[in-house]
């Protein structure tokens, strides 16, 4: 397909990555994103460049005024973002020559995933590259037809004058060119019903996994490549593939994995919580913007890491990552906000990628005084360690056993000395300019979040955890959902205004079956077979047997999108495969299952060879694998089982519980008085019920 589409123009395309200025007192200019809620929209706000949002209305006016649509996609976090805006959007000269020849259209890509998803898959037709800022040139009905990334000013401004002039000189080619390019994203996007497969077995599967080990790097976890990500759903289901299949070398290499991302500086050692990926292999160097996304995932990813190992640190990163979500990203409403900056004040006033985050050897020195010795060692304040211009970034590469008999101290003491050392580090990084926060709250984002807070009171067993998590569960529920069960993409001060998006629908109903799970409460089971169901009714697809990313009651853009691959965040449809399955053990009259089994197979030819990108996938193909049990639980006590039974690694199963006979039919004629009873079921078929934790899951084979 991209060999068919003719190179329009030999422009210089560079792909970077996001900048932005402090507040002024007063603008020289104002444009219509101030009437925005955008964080990242209204940074443009005061630009030169005549900016619109994106608006149905917008797109008409271009068509009756036959001008280009010149769109730029980026989010607040993004650094090369920023830079562009500095370099281009707040010069006078370059928004002169954008305004008189372009409708200029900025998207927040974190609020309009939909528009961000077919411009993305456009650029890399056309270049082969992508990344952000996203720049679209397109004709006024929106079909692109050039693109490029982060582009220095000069040739910004030979681009758009280029463009300009063909527009005018040469229209019909231009339009040949964009009608070639959407059947291309048209043909990208198809999936066939595959009626004639069977179903992904444990052969292929091993075959699978065997073909990914080729990228593990053993040592340093991850993959061999930088930048790392951190990829929670590859290391989720390795966790789940490891312990079914008893892979301790797969156990061994996901401890490597989840044991280097705490150690790296991609964790933050001083103030808690991840950064979005690191720029090298050893995770030393972060791409130091905080994701919501990111850090909601990896909580429940080491909530699950500790139930099957125990393994301390991994408790501790759970307890430090939820402190830094509350710190820093939650809304007294009970909302997540979405992320902080890279980007932060230096001393001489600049913004600065890292600025709040690295420390000199002399700053180090002169905060722990006698205590430096060791925390050099600890966090290897060396060569090592060593960032650039006499900046470090922490990180460890030792055990705390290893460390603690290097200085003869026990384990305990020298916990001591860098739980104190640490918190002077962060006493003095508070008077440092904070990053900038972008104040938006993204419902699949809070989604994330609310699975994380259940999965850490589940597997680590902290209540106040669970508290945070029915303060977000009741905030979405009320400020996100309307009484017909449709969603909200955004909202912020007290307005929401972007219809949600599969992705928003597939993630909270995952986080509200999971809660359920911990609380028995069904209004949170009952909501989430609501949302399921409006999302089958306005989001499936016949024809393919996958459901597509927009709403039907919603406008489309060029191609309603199918998603179907596994990336940071898992795919949509992937996470709405899960739900189905997971719903159908519950209410099998629904023909959930049936949904479910037909969209693995129609994405499962790629598997084998492309495991990584279909992580998600495969977890829901061993599950589809694996004995699958339903525990339900009714009596008195029947709180008390659950937790003990939630506390254990089980995948395979989901559990129901009631104080008498429940309102689902796992959970009725089971009541028998003065009893609590456990019913372990598979397929709504059950084994004699036991009365105690243990025997329940020596029946799940745990």
């Amino acid at each position: 397909m991209h060999k068919k589409l003719p190179h329009l123009l030999l422009i210089l395309m560079a792909t970077f990555g996001c900048k932005q200025k402090s507040n002024e007192v007063t603008y020289k200019h104002t444009n219509a994103l101030i009437n925005e809620t955008s964080p990242y929209l209204l940074q443009h706000a005061h630009n030169p460049v005549n900016w619109e949002a994106w608006h149905p209305e917008v797109l008409e006016r271009a068509k009756k005024e036959d001008k280009l649509l010149l769109i730029s996609i980026g989010y607040a976090a993004c650094h090369w973002c920023h830079v562009m805006e500095k370099e281009c959007f707040e010069d006078e000269a370059v928004a002169q020559l954008m305004n008189e020849h372009f409708i200029n259209i900025k998207i927040d890509r974190e609020e309009r995933p939909d528009v961000d998803q077919i411009y993305m898959d456009a650029i890399q037709m056309i270049s082969g590259n992508g990344g952000w800022p996203l720049n679209i040139v397109a004709l006024p009905d929106g079909r692109p037809f050039w693109g490029a990334t982060y582009v220095p000013k000069d040739n910004w401004v030979k681009s758009l004058q280029q463009l300009a002039e063909l527009y005018q000189k040469d229209k019909p080619r231009i339009e040949k060119y964009a009608s070639d390019l959407s059947n291309g994203l048209h043909a990208i996007n198809l999936v066939e019903t595959d009626t004639e497969s069977d179903l992904f077995n444990l052969d292929q599967l091993d075959a699978a996994v065997h073909n990914w080990s080729n990228y593990f790097d053993t040592f340093l976890g991850g993959h061999k490549r930088a930048p790392k990500f951190m990829m929670p759903n590859n290391w989720n289901f390795l966790l789940h593939y490891a312990t079914a299949m008893d892979r301790p070398d797969l156990m061994e290499f996901v401890d490597t994995t989840l044991t280097r991302m705490a150690y790296g500086g991609v964790y933050d050692h001083v103030g808690g919580g991840f950064s979005r990926y690191a720029v090298d292999t050893k995770w030393h160097v972060p791409h130091f913007e905080k994701m919501l996304y990111d850090n909601g995932q990896l909580i429940s990813l080491y909530a699950k890491a500790y139930a099957v190992s125990k393994n301390p640190l991994y408790k501790e990163v759970v307890e430090g990552t939820i402190a830094f979500t509350q710190e820093e990203l939650l809304d007294e409403s009970g909302g997540f906000y979405s992320s902080l900056d890279a980007d932060s004040l230096d001393e001489n006033g600049e913004l600065e990628e890292g600025a709040y985050y690295v420390w000199t050897q002399e700053e180090l020195q002169s905060l722990l005084g006698n205590d430096f010795e060791l925390f050099q060692a600890y966090f290897n304040i060396n060569s090592y360690g060593h960032w650039e211009s006499g900046n470090y970034v922490l990180i460890k590469d030792k055990s705390d056993d290893a460390i603690a008999a290097e200085f003869n101290l026990s384990v305990p003491e020298l916990n001591s000395k860098m739980t104190a050392a640490l918190s002077k580090l962060k006493k003095e990084r508070n008077k440092r300019s904070k990053p900038r926060l972008d104040d938006k709250i993204l419902t699949s984002w809070n989604g994330f979040m609310l699975k994380g807070l259940v999965d850490a009171h589940r597997y680590v067993g902290n209540d106040d955890y669970l508290e945070i998590a029915l303060n977000n569960a009741h905030f979405i529920k009320k400020e996100l959902m309307k009484s017909d069960y449709s969603l909200f993409r955004n909202h912020k001060e007290g307005k929401s205004s972007i219809n949600a998006f599969l992705e928003d629908y597939a993630i909270v109903i995952d986080a509200y079956i999971s809660l359920y799970e911990v609380t028995f409460d069904m209004q949170w089971l009952q909501t989430a077979k609501n949302l399921l169901d409006h999302t089958r009714d306005h989001f499936y697809d016949e024809t393919s047997g996958m459901f597509f990313y927009t709403s039907d009651n919603d406008h489309s853009l060029i191609r309603r999108t199918i998603e179907t691959d596994d990336n940071v965040i898992s795919s949509s449809n992937s996470i709405m495969a899960h739900n189905l399955f997971k719903m159908d053990k519950l209410f099998a009259e629904e023909g959930y299952d049936t949904i479910a089994k037909q969209m693995v197979k129609n994405i499962q030819k790629d598997f084998e060879q492309r495991a990584q990108g279909f992580a998600n996938w495969l977890d829901l193909a061993l599950l589809l694998n694996q004995n699958y049990y339903e525990v339900a639980i009714v009596g008195k006590d029947y709180k008390t089982l659950g937790e003990e039974i939630a506390r254990a690694y089980v995948p395979n199963s989901i559990l129901v519980g009631s104080p008498k006979d429940g309102a689902i039919e796992l959970l009725q004629n089971r009541f028998a008085e003065d009893l609590t009873l456990i019913y372990v079921c598979q397929e709504g078929a059950c084994k004699l019920p036991v009365d105690t934790a243990s025997k329940a899951l020596q029946l799940v084979g745990n």
